[in-house]
């Protein structure tokens, strides 16, 4: 029978910037090729993505299939690198996408994008070309490389032995935290320090306008140098008709100059790589205007083109902004405690365990717990939260440091929120290039290459467009034939057409909305990585809820301990107490808790052993006995034996009033049962009832609970439907076919979610600020643990799709009305006016979401 393997991909490619990667493909490609593996593909896993192996063990041993992974990782970081960041020197969506083409070229260069904010994605072959190389070819293509969010050197060694998890045997479940719940499978740990740079270069004052020989606003100069030549070449010609005419001619030329030198350079650029963009129908109607002695017309059409090229740049500069605040958050120093002294060091300097004074109103600078004080704190810079949270040290600093993840949110703290009125002293957990904030950062900094549905579409159009509009001039210059005109009428006419038909505000139209989207999300504390999953949320039909943590507090509490026979109440909770204090799953948390507060005398006991048993319970051993916790199904399944009559009856009782239960047993004997209530979210029902408003048609609650207490749960919060019993692998089938019948997005935790949540058309992570594993895993992160971002995140999505179908109606509506219009005699000068004018109008229709509010933010 194979065996699996599941290792952990950040820690075998520490460079990926993520599990969609080529580098992921080329890593399963070569554990596929091995002799022995019989299949290799990607999870979601407790600790992010893996590679789960399928092998054969009588051929290969444990121990060679994680070696050979290991190297094979290796092999990979080796020969690939990526570079990704934020470059300075893109003009506009049209000079992106030139330059992105240009990169491509590049010996080495195996994917290239570049989007119109200038944010950077290059994968290369290190056999061909350097990280050192790449730079200087952005230089040379007028780009500076400003923050970069990726190591791209390649690993000194091997790297630390990959987390591995093998199934030895079908019941067996590689940790003791995926258990118990129902809607659990995984581990609820989260993977710390995998080896890779998060880390931005922050703050570093540039400005994000293109350069130039006059500085960064070149172009928007020699737009306004031309625009002056040309209005004093024409009120010469037009009112001084004494002086000399070669003045206005030299200024005209001037004007041409000036309102084509960045034109021309990408022309060339692209017609040397055999591409007709829009700047090449430009010039060449420009040219033609000149040929006809139409020199004020031609030097209008270069000066507007221009003019609306530096405007757009401007105006797209507002989005970037808005998303550059965040890097801007994290403070540059840090007061760190060294014995007895307070000393001030660069934040890059803290190291995870250093104690840092934060004093009244200043910004945190780490991620960390607080250790000491009291105060408020205000969030709202990562998680979007209005109102500051209460801050309270963590009880226990040790099982803390142990366990970070486990710390509860009132003692968490986040690099770039402000501290209120007391001083709190905070112990860090991550290093400033892996906190929170930064990683937010640098996924919506690759975020905006991930382009939409409709952008993809767009591009493809333009492709065959040009070419198509290239043809109807050539075939109009040859109207005269026909037509009873002069040569000079059709030539003009033809070149006015070329105006006319070029699509610059299609071009435009979807990467601006997308880009204000995606920064008015982040703004707001939710984080949506790319276009793709902006526009799908809009366009959902159905959400599917997990039902513990996302509708429910997260926070079961025991309402009902029944033991049986012999065994008192206090006897049935210091066995479980005992068994459940090795475990850090919620139900779990709940009894030790509970359980704890209920006993008379404090629980002396300690079990040993522990194994869990994937979504159904677990076992360990106390004072020689075997103990069995777990869900009513985990017995009289897989060889354990079934449940008695009267342990029956009274799971069918507690099931009825709708309780989450956990059967305890000692050996062969049922000790008891013990019930657990989650609490429903006090917004949920708001949140549910705005959704629909919003015109979610179908909402469902899936659950590992039985279907009674699934039913009870939903009942609350009022959803109509609810689907219990469901193991994890169960979740994702139920998924698949909710997707079968429409759009549908998966609402959960980011982590034992994972799995049907990757299956949903968006996942949506809730509660991710601090998870690793939820940012990773999710399409769309609700950075707050609140319910009520969902309504405004569909909302917000909603809005974007519809402005980006205004975009595309106005700018495919301003040539479906020009061409016809400047074939019947439209000239230049108006037809070039109202193409600059609809440029423009979609770029600041697209920024209309940067101010967009939600309904409960309008209200």
């Amino acid at each position: 029978m194979p065996k699996t393997l599941r290792l952990n991909i950040p820690v075998l490619l520490p460079h990926a910037p993520d599990a969609q990667d080529g580098c992921v493909g080329r890593l399963i490609a070569l554990m596929q090729a091995e002799a022995g593996v019989s299949e290799a593909h990607l999870v979601e896993g407790a600790d992010g993505a893996e590679l789960c192996i399928h092998y054969d063990p009588d051929l290969l041993s444990l121990a060679q299939v994680r070696r050979r992974a290991r190297q094979a990782g290796a092999e990979v970081s080796e020969r690939f690198g990526h570079l990704t960041g934020r470059v300075d020197g893109v003009r506009h969506a049209r000079h992106a996408r030139t330059l992105a083409v240009a990169l491509g070229e590049e010996a080495g260069i195996i994917e290239a994008a570049l989007d119109p904010a200038g944010a950077l994605r290059l994968e290369f072959d290190r056999r061909a070309t350097s990280r050192e190389r790449l730079v200087e070819r952005l230089a040379s293509l007028g780009l500076k490389l400003t923050a970069t969010s990726a190591v791209a050197s390649p690993p000194a060694a091997v790297g630390p032995a990959p987390q591995a998890v093998p199934d030895v045997a079908p019941q067996a479940a590689p940790d003791a935290a995926s258990r118990h719940d129902p809607e659990d499978g995984h581990d609820h740990g989260h993977a710390e320090g995998d080896g890779h740079d998060h880390g931005h270069s922050e703050g570093d004052g540039h400005d994000h306008s293109h350069g130039g020989v006059l500085g960064p606003n070149t172009e928007l100069i020699f737009a306004v140098g031309s625009g002056v030549a040309l209005t004093v070449g024409w009120l010469i010609e037009k009112f001084v008709p004494a002086l000399p005419e070669v003045l206005p001619f030299a200024l005209f030329l001037i004007a041409y100059a000036l309102g084509g030198w960045f034109t021309v350079g990408e022309a060339i650029g692209n017609l040397r790589r055999k591409r007709f963009e829009i700047d090449t129908l430009m010039l060449v109607a420009a040219a033609g205007a000149a040929a006809l002695g139409a020199w004020a017309e031609g030097a209008l059409l270069l000066f507007l083109f221009s003019l609306g090229h530096a405007l757009e740049h401007y105006a797209l500069g507002r989005a970037k902004k808005a998303i550059e605040a965040l890097a801007a958050l994290a403070p540059r120093t840090a007061h760190v405690r060294r014995g007895d002294q307070v000393v001030e060091l660069p934040v890059e300097q803290l190291e995870i365990g250093d104690l840092v004074v934060v004093r009244p109103n200043e910004r945190l600078p780490a991620d960390g717990f607080v250790i000491k004080g009291t105060s408020s704190v205000n969030q709202a810079p990562v998680t979007g939260e209005s109102i500051p949270v209460d801050k309270q040290p963590v009880t226990d600093a040790e099982e803390a440091r142990a366990r970070p993840a486990s710390v509860v949110a009132s003692s968490v703290v986040f690099a770039g929120t402000i501290n209120g009125g007391g001083a709190i002293e905070i112990e860090t957990t991550r290093r400033s290039n892996d906190t929170t904030l930064a990683k937010v950062v640098r996924m919506v900094s690759e975020a905006e290459t991930q382009k939409s549905p409709t952008q993809r579409f767009t591009d493809r159009f333009e492709r065959v467009f040009v070419p198509l509009v290239l043809g109807l001039a050539f075939v109009l210059l040859f109207a005269w034939v026909v037509v009873d005109e002069p040569f000079r009428d059709s030539f003009y006419r033809a070149m006015a057409v070329l105006v006319a038909a070029s699509p610059c505000a299609l071009a435009i139209a979807t990467p601006s909305a997308v880009l204000s989207g995606v920064a008015r999300a982040a703004r707001a504390g939710v984080l949506v990585k790319g276009g793709a999953p902006l526009e799908n949320l809009g366009a959902l039909d159905a959400i599917a809820f997990d039902k513990t943590g996302t509708l429910t507090e997260g926070k079961p509490r025991i309402t009902d301990v029944v033991p049986f026979g012999q065994t008192t109440e206090d006897e049935l909770l210091k066995i479980a107490v005992a068994v459940e204090r090795l475990s850090d799953h919620p139900l779990a948390e709940a009894i030790v808790r509970d359980g704890s507060q209920r006993l008379a005398t404090a629980p002396a006991r300690t079990a040993t052993d522990l194994r869990s048993l994937t979504g159904k319970g677990v076992t360990a051993r106390l004072e020689g006995e075997e103990i069995w916790i777990g869900k009513p199904e985990m017995f009289g399944a897989d060889g354990i034996a079934p449940l008695g009559p009267d342990t029956e009856i009274a799971v069918a009782a507690l099931r009825n009033e709708g309780r989450t239960l956990m059967v305890v047993r000692q050996g062969n004997k049922d000790l008891g049962i013990i019930g657990l209530l989650d609490t429903p979210r006090s917004k949920a029902r708001e949140t549910l009832t705005a959704l629909r408003a919003l015109g979610i048609r179908r909402m469902i609650m899936i659950s590992g609970d039985h279907q009674k207490a699934a039913q009870a749960v939903a009942g609350q919060v009022g959803l109509t439907e609810a689907w219990g019993d469901l193991m994890p692998e169960d979740k994702v089938e139920a998924i698949k076919k909710l997707r079968a019948e429409a759009k549908v997005a998966m609402v959960g935790d980011g982590v034992n979610d994972a799995p049907a949540m990757a299956t949903a058309t968006v996942g949506v992570a809730m509660g991710a600020a601090g998870s690793d594993v939820a940012l990773e895993t999710a399409d769309v992160a609700l950075m707050a643990d609140d319910l009520s971002k969902l309504p405004f995140t569909v909302g917000l999505s909603r809005q974007t799709r519809r402005i980006i179908r205004q975009n595309l109606f106005v700018s495919l509506g301003v040539v479906a009305f020009l061409v016809p219009a400047t074939i019947f005699g439209l000239g230049i000068g108006p037809a070039v006016a109202l193409h600059e004018g609809s440029t423009l109008l979609v770029v600041f229709n697209a920024l209309r979401l940067l101010a967009w509010r939600g309904p409960r933010e309008a209200a």
